[in-house]
């Protein structure tokens, strides 16, 4: 399929999007979200469904940094999420 893309006339957005993905995996954004705009939010977890999952961890105070890495919230955050 990436044969029949001439890639040097993609439009800019179409090839920033094949330089990261690929050539196959663009058009198959392309395929499900043509038209559409695009948001993607700074934090890849949702805030509620992660407060939800570490009240449920019963998170100690070793764990905290290294959720807060992994999960891209600060420690404060998790720390009262937790709770």
């Amino acid at each position: 399929m990436s044969e029949k893309v001439d890639y040097e006339i993609l439009n800019e957005s179409y090839k920033g999007l094949a330089e990261v993905i690929g050539v196959e995996a663009m058009l198959k954004v392309r395929d499900n979200y043509c038209g559409m705009q695009l948001q993607l939010p700074m934090r890849l977890y949702d805030a509620n469904k992660l407060r939800k999952k570490l009240q449920k961890m019963n998170v100690q105070s070793d764990q905290i940094m290294e959720l807060s890495r992994k999960y891209g919230y600060s420690p404060r955050w998790i720390r009262e999420a937790s709770k």
